[in-house]
């Protein structure tokens, strides 16, 4: 792995940095705006955007938030509380809760998602720029193996 960074390094992963805080500071307002908070959001969006065949439970959604199982479990509440979301239990094992959202959370996220998708289509090619000044491969710079993903060659 590359050891040496210099002053254009510093400065494309500060910009990048500053183009996601920008997107998060949107997504954030945005929440607000339709009376959440930005993490009951995030769930929203996690639970119907899981992967097929993943089962929506409180495990799953934190691992997608990448949060405690207990912070997970007190955000599924406060949304529960406010009919974002509600309880179901498996019918094969009835111990098994599975997260739905109801009608309430399916318009807020749709209409969330949908400023979202706007916003991004307005930032998204500055966002990406940035990304790409991040990756830009320099001589001397690590690179990925085309042997596959996880494999890091140095190009001479």
């Amino acid at each position: 792995m590359e050891k040496l960074l210099t002053l254009p390094d510093y400065q494309a992963l500060a910009e990048f940095r500053y183009q996601i805080r920008r997107f998060l500071g949107f997504s954030e307002q945005a929440a607000r705006a339709a009376g959440l908070e930005p993490q009951q959001h995030q769930l929203l969006l996690a639970l119907k955007g899981l992967p097929t065949g993943v089962r929506p439970r409180i495990g799953e959604l934190a691992e997608r938030m990448q949060l405690q199982h207990h912070s997970t479990v007190e955000l599924a509440n406060r949304l529960a509380m406010g009919g974002y979301v509600r309880r179901s239990r498996a019918g094969d094992d009835r111990r098994e809760v599975l997260l739905v959202l109801t009608a309430k959370g399916e318009k807020v996220l749709r209409d969330l998602s949908v400023s979202h998708k706007d916003e991004m289509r307005m930032q998204g090619p500055v966002l990406v720029a940035a990304l790409k000044r991040v990756m830009q491969s320099r001589k001397g710079s690590a690179r990925r193996s085309p042997a596959g993903p996880g494999r890091i060659r140095r190009s001479t």
